[in-house]
C-alpha cells in the first residue's frame, strides 16, 4: 500500500485510518448482502438501519434532546444559506453576526429571501479577531452564527449567549462540530456540511429544534424541513455511502471517549502548534490569542514568495493541502478530528527545518 500523508486539507478532511479500512472491508459485500452500501436500496433494511444507527450515534454524542429532529440533507452548508430564513424568517427581520468569509456567504444568501440585520461583524480587521457583539434589545426571528471561521481561524468556543435577549440561535457548525462540545439546548438550529469530522463531502446535518419546523406550502418540497422531518429523511434518494461514512466515523468519535475526549486530544494539537508560532522569529499567526479555532490554524513565513516555497516543500515532505485559501494566502493548518498528534509533530519539525534553512542565523524558534 502507498504510504499515507499527513492531510491538512480544510475539506474534504482526513478520516480516520481504522474508518477507512473499515469501509474497504465491507465495499464490497455489506452485512453479506453480496452489494456494496453504495448498491443497497434506500428503502432497505439494510439502509433503514444505517440510518437509524447514524442518528442514534449522533444523538448519543451530542446529547440532542428528543424534541429535536436530526435531518440529512445535500446541498452542503451552502444551501443552508438559503434554507435557513426560508424556512425561519416568517417575514421578520433576522440578525447575523458576520466573523468571517462563511458567514458573509450565509448573510448575501439570506438577503435574497430575508431582511438581513449584520449586528456585529469583525470585517473591518480582516476577521482576526471574532466580532464584539452588542446587548440585542430589537426583535428578530433569529440569529445567525458561524462558531467556526474555516478560512480565518477563528471560533467561538463559548457562545455569547448572554448577548442575545433569548431570541432563537442558529448555528453554523461545519468546520468544528463534534470537535468541540456546545449544548444543543442553545440552539434553535444546528447544521453542518459533513467533510470535516463526519466522513466525506455528501451529506449535511440539520439539527432542528421540533417547533421550528413548520408547514410553508409556498417552498420547494425540498427547500422546505418539514419534507425531510416527516419522511425521515428520505423523501427522495438520500446520500447513502456519504451516510454509511457518517456512520462509520461516528463509530469511531465513541470509541475514542466521545466529544469531551475529541476536545482534549484537538485542544494538545493547537497548543503544541500555536506555542510553536508564538515563540518563533520567523512564523506569524493571524488570529489573535482568545480567538483562535482548535481546528483551523493559518500561520505565514515572512514572505508571499516564501510561503509558496513553503507549500512545495511540505508536499515532497509529506504534509499536504497546507495552502491557505485564495482569500487570505499564507497557510492554514486544518487539524480536525481525524489528525493524530503525530501529524502535528511531524508539521512542526518541519517548520523548523524549513526556518532554520531559510534564516541567516540559523534556528529561528526560541521555545
Amino acid at each position: 500500500m502507498e504510504q499515507r500523508v499527513y492531510n491538512f486539507s480544510a475539506g474534504p478532511a482526513v478520516m480516520p485510518k481504522a474508518v477507512l479500512k473499515k469501509a474497504q472491508n465491507e465495499f464490497l459485500s455489506y452485512q453479506q448482502s453480496g452489494m456494496s452500501v453504495m448498491e443497497l436500496s434506500h428503502r432497505s433494511e439494510l439502509f433503514e438501519t444505517i440510518l437509524s444507527d447514524t442518528e442514534s450515534l449522533l444523538r448519543r454524542l451530542m446529547d440532542i434532546p428528543a424534541n429535536y429532529k436530526v435531518l440529512f440533507i445535500q446541498g452542503g452548508a451552502s444551501l443552508q444559506f438559503s434554507m435557513v430564513p426560508l424556512n425561519l424568517a416568517n417575514g421578520k427581520k433576522v440578525a447575523y453576526i458576520d466573523s468571517g468569509s462563511w458567514s458573509k456567504k450565509a448573510i448575501e444568501e439570506a438577503k435574497k429571501t430575508a431582511e438581513v440585520v449584520t449586528i456585529a461583524s469583525s470585517a473591518k480587521n480582516s476577521y482576526h479577531t471574532l466580532p464584539v457583539i452588542e446587548p440585542v434589545t430589537e426583535d428578530y426571528a433569529y440569529v445567525h452564527l458561524t462558531t467556526n471561521s474555516t478560512i480565518e481561524g477563528t471560533a467561538y468556543l463559548d457562545i455569547p449567549l448572554d448577548k442575545f435577549n433569548g431570541l432563537p440561535l442558529v448555528a453554523d457548525m461545519s468546520s468544528n462540530i463534534l470537535s468541540s462540545e456546545y449544548n444543543v439546548e442553545d440552539f434553535a438550529l444546528i447544521y453542518a456540511g459533513a467533510q470535516k469530522n463526519i466522513g466525506p463531502a455528501g451529506v449535511t446535518i440539520v439539527i432542528v429544534r421540533e417547533d421550528f419546523i413548520q408547514s410553508l406550502p409556498e417552498l420547494p418540497t425540498l427547500l422546505s424541513y418539514e419534507t425531510y422531518a416527516n419522511a425521515n429523511s428520505m423523501y427522495n434518494t438520500p446520500p447513502t455511502f456519504s451516510i454509511y461514512m457518517a456512520k462509520l466515523e461516528l463509530e469511531w468519535i465513541e470509541e475514542q471517549g466521545g466529544v469531551a475526549a475529541i476536545e482534549k486530544a484537538n485542544r494538545k494539537k493547537e497548543q503544541l502548534l500555536y506555542d510553536f508560532l508564538d515563540h518563533s522569529d520567523f512564523y506569524t499567526s493571524p488570529v489573535e490569542a482568545g480567538h483562535r479555532s482548535l481546528t483551523n490554524i493559518p500561520f505565514l513565513t515572512p514572505s508571499p514568495t516564501m510561503d509558496e516555497e513553503f507549500v512545495i516543500a511540505a508536499e515532497a515532505s509529506g504534509l499536504t493541502n497546507l495552502e491557505g485559501h485564495r482569500v487570505v494566502g499564507g497557510m492554514r493548518a486544518s487539524v480536525y478530528n481525524a489528525m493524530p498528534i503525530e501529524g502535528v509533530e511531524a508539521l512542526i519539525a518541519f517548520m523548523n527545518k524549513f526556518a532554520v534553512a531559510n534564516t541567516v542565523t540559523g534556528d529561528v524558534n526560541n521555545a
